[in-house]
């Protein structure tokens, strides 16, 4: 027969490990891709996309960044609502730049690109803030 605290100590260690759990699934995960385009010093185009992901990411999440959300459960609009505070988090961690430069008939051309590569974003988002932690 079993003693009465070995049963308690069971049941506790069950019931943290199913909160642990439906902690770990509250968190949505989303892929997310940025490019920014400048040509002749002047913004040509700038293009954000989000989509949650249909697989499970693999990876260690690090560096969050907290957003306001203004009662918002959008991704999107919650980016677009705080994107200098994204844009510069972004920045952080890291953009494939490309730079062009040309030169016809004595007129000189230059394009930048900016690319954030599709990344997979850990977010758990709650009344007022959104908790945005990239998989690596």
């Amino acid at each position: 027969m079993r003693s009465r605290d070995g049963d308690c100590n069971f049941t506790l260690r069950l019931c943290s490990i199913i909160a642990l759990y439906s902690l770990s699934l509250s968190a949505s995960e989303y892929l997310i891709s940025y490019r920014y385009i400048v040509k002749d010093a002047t913004l040509y185009n700038e293009t954000l996309l989000v989509s949650k992901s249909m697989k499970k990411c693999n990876g260690n999440p690090y560096s969050e960044l907290f957003l306001y959300t203004n009662s918002q459960d959008d991704l999107k609009k919650i980016i677009s609502q705080n994107s200098t505070e994204f844009i510069d988090y972004i920045h952080k961690l890291g953009l494939h730049v490309e730079h062009k430069e040309t030169t016809t008939n004595l007129q000189n051309s230059s394009t930048t690109t900016l690319t954030l590569r599709t990344t997979c974003f850990k977010v758990d988002i709650n009344d007022t803030l959104a908790k945005i932690t990239p998989l690596r």
